[in-house]
């Protein structure tokens, strides 16, 4: 019996990410940097990384989504294409924080910095108990604590990874992750009357 296939991607920041892992075989991967356009490239790319791969979208397991954070926009794309595709495919939609899937693979204790837009970083330290969460912080206001390392791996692979260790595992849907309230905001206007 073949180890079951993962599916991981993330569009929460400028790119689109996809990976398939089987066991410890990383199968088709691929990374693109975009600052536009993930919601109309990411299913031609997982097609693409299905083709590769030999496989299709029945042979899939689980899939890992990155939630963020990250660019408002591209975290719902992703969240809301892992969500589909669950449902759609009947199997579990994981979701994956952009820096549990940095420190992937990373021994312990270790603290994650990752680059948000402007002077503005995400951050989060992992040590021997359960995680917090992901924090926001200037270069001047970061606070002291372990030294910064890099990812082991890159964000699809760590995120197809870990839904694969966590697919038997009770986990809510995926939902974004947001430090900040969104840039727009709804109208004040009355909803418009809907007729019959």
């Amino acid at each position: 019996m073949r180890n079951p296939v993962g599916l991981g991607f993330d569009t929460s920041a400028a790119h689109c990410a996809a990976a398939l892992i089987c066991g410890d075989q990383v199968l088709a991967s691929r990374h693109e940097d975009m600052a536009k356009g993930q919601a109309e490239r990411l299913f031609p790319l997982l097609e693409e990384l299905l083709s590769q791969a030999g496989l299709d979208w029945p042979d899939l397991a689980v899939i890992g989504v990155g939630t963020g954070p990250g660019n408002f926009t591209g975290i719902r794309i992703a969240v809301a294409a892992a969500r589909g595709l669950a449902l759609s495919l009947g199997i579990p939609a994981i979701g994956i924080s952009a820096t549990e899937a940095a420190a992937h693979g990373l021994p312990r204790p270790c603290r994650i910095v990752l680059p948000l837009r402007k002077d503005q970083l995400l951050w989060q330290d992992f040590g021997a108990g359960a995680p917090g969460l992901p924090q926001q912080a200037t270069t001047e206001t970061l606070p002291p604590g372990l030294p910064p390392v890099l990812p082991a791996m890159p964000v699809a692979e760590a995120i197809a990874r870990l839904a694969l260790q966590r697919r038997d595992q009770p986990h809510p849907r995926p939902a974004p992750i947001y430090l900040r309230p969104a840039d727009a905001a709804p109208s004040r206007e009355p909803a418009p009357v809907i007729l019959p």
